[in-house]
């Protein structure tokens, strides 16, 4: 409880009111309208990075409203808005439909096969939590994370990697990983270091006007109290990797004997907060920005240490290039 009164201490107070203007803003089309504009106005985080004229964003869509316009034709101007943004963490959630932006993933390969990952598990795979894992036939632990969604606690992990002590090296599988609670991706990163080590940095909003940030503040990883992982370690990405599973790449990448092996994640790398419109309807931004060790912005996506695409042809024999080239990595011991 501590610990959470000091959080929200921390956040400007603009950051924490429900509504925006609500009670200047009444419940029609142009007041919803310029609720849900002024809202992103003061509180989204990446205009500048991402090189985003909100005013000229504003006119563009304002014209579209109309006093007698149905909900369905203002969720699809709102939406419209919103996808200016180009962010995956930016929502509009309706009883009936959520506006997103999926174009992070959606317009580049895929590199993952779920049936083919799927294959290589087998079905006698182990699972620890929201973790499945199996030793292959060259004695690599071969472990897959799917979502930080679900509960992940240290006594998991910990009968995972004593399960795979024997292993000569270990596979993280992280395609199409989503995200989830940022919790979750820290405690399984914090196995995989010895010590506590700079993994980069965030910035929270100071007020309204676009460029209103603190100052960047350290971030770091502490090393887990139970089993740490003391061998080599290839984490597989792709495109699908957003959000809390974006972080947990930048933090893998400062662990050692730990390689990143895929393609760019697809990033995600602000902080989500949510408020309410005057009809009711919620949205979901981004708020505080999370940046990698030297300072850069991760919110469209992480670069691997090797780069990796998956081969069909290879994928229609049963073989996953991705996975394939780390076993050799990890059986050349360069690694």
């Amino acid at each position: 409880m501590r610990r959470l009164i000091l959080l929200l201490a921390l956040v400007p107070s603009f950051l924490l009111s429900g509504c925006v203007d609500e009670q200047e803003q009444d419940n029609t089309p142009e007041g919803n309208f310029h609720a849900l504009w002024t809202l992103l106005d003061q509180r989204y985080c990446f205009f500048d990075y991402k090189g985003v004229d909100w005013a000229a964003v504003r006119a563009k869509h304002q014209a579209r409203v109309r006093p007698q316009m149905t909900n369905a034709q203002l969720f699809e101007v709102l939406t419209d808005m919103l996808s200016e943004l180009q962010d995956g963490h930016v929502n509009l959630y309706t009883a009936g439909d959520i506006a997103r932006y999926w174009h992070w993933y959606e317009d580049y390969p895929k590199n993952w096969d779920q049936e083919l990952r799927d294959a290589y598990l087998g079905r006698d795979y182990m699972i620890a939590s929201s973790l499945k894992y199996r030793i292959l036939n060259d004695n690599i632990g071969y472990v897959v994370c799917e979502s930080f969604n679900s509960g992940m606690g240290e006594g998991n992990i910990d009968q995972m990697l004593y399960n795979l002590r024997a292993c000569d090296g270990l596979i993280i599988d992280v395609r199409g990983n989503g995200g989830g609670q940022l919790t979750n991706a820290e405690r399984l990163a914090g196995h995989f270091t010895n010590e506590k080590r700079l993994v980069g940095y965030t910035m929270h909003k100071t007020g309204p006007a676009h460029n209103a940030f603190s100052e960047p503040r350290a971030s770091y990883l502490a090393p887990s109290e139970g089993v740490r992982w003391q061998k080599a370690c290839i984490v597989l990405t792709n495109r699908e990797c957003y959000s809390a599973c974006n972080i947990f790449v930048r933090d893998m990448m400062q662990c050692p004997g730990v390689l990143v092996l895929g393609d760019r994640t697809g990033g995600g790398s602000g902080m989500p907060f949510s408020s309410e419109l005057p009809n009711g309807w919620q949205v979901r931004y981004s708020a505080e920005p999370s940046l990698d060790i030297n300072r850069q912005h991760i919110e469209f996506g992480i670069d691997p240490d090797e780069k990796c695409s998956l081969d069909s042809v290879e994928a229609l024999n049963g073989y996953d290039t991705l996975i394939e080239t780390a076993r050799r990595i990890i059986r050349s011991g360069k690694r």
